[in-house]
């Protein structure tokens, strides 16, 4: 059976693979704070240009939303797309103001069946998501299905071998070898380069994965 310390480490993992309930705002708190520099890089990485339509998969506490929203401009679309029906309800109230001008569009969904037309965005990013993934090769395709010709996905991750030192890791998450995301991504048909932030304590990397 296990002990108090398992039970809170598996709440943890799955409070950041999914915020929910009154924990969960806290998590989404935690997400903003401790993940703004890296997702802040991801949305520099897109290239996306004003009047884009962009989306960030997973955006948990919504930073990602801010500073898309900020970068594509009133003409722009933000597309907000996330599993967890209280992060979607806390993005609503945030953002009701970019909700209601039709600029920012919120859908529950996951990196493995997007809500969104074929070739329909010009960027994509999801920071800290994919460790959720039993199926990475579907959500690479979904990747590819969504994005304009010279999109660009970038996906950001934790170095696997710094997060596998995490306590909670165990608890849920897959830490996959950078170069086997790499490998999932090419394999779908994307160009991929890769750079690395260092980001004490975990080195962090963003995989700029572009369309032909």
């Amino acid at each position: 059976m296990p002990g108090v310390k398992d039970r809170l480490l598996t709440t943890i993992a799955a409070q950041l693979g999914n915020p929910h309930g009154t924990l969960g705002k806290g998590v989404a708190f935690v997400l903003n704070r401790g993940n703004r520099r890296a997702i802040a890089a991801a949305v520099d990485a897109t290239g996306a240009s004003t009047g884009a339509a962009v989306a960030d998969i997973g955006f948990g506490g919504g930073v990602g939303l801010r500073l898309l929203l900020d970068r594509v401009g009133p003409g722009g679309v933000v597309h907000g797309i996330e599993p967890s029906p209280d992060m979607l309800a806390r993005a609503r109230s945030a953002f009701s103001g970019e909700v209601a001008a039709e600029r920012l569009v919120l859908a529950e969904g996951s990196l493995t069946a997007l809500p969104a037309e074929a070739a329909s965005l010009d960027a994509v990013i999801t920071v800290n998501t994919i460790y959720f993934l039993d199926d990475l090769p579907a959500a690479c395709a979904e990747l590819t299905r969504v994005l304009r010709p010279a999109g660009t996905a970038v996906v950001g991750i934790g170095d696997p071998d710094a997060m596998a030192k995490m306590p909670f890791t165990p608890y849920g998450f897959t830490l996959r070898p950078v170069a086997d995301v790499v490998a999932a991504l090419t394999a779908a048909g994307l160009t991929v380069e890769q750079r690395t932030l260092p980001n004490p304590p975990v080195p962090f990397h963003l995989l700029i994965a572009r369309m032909p």
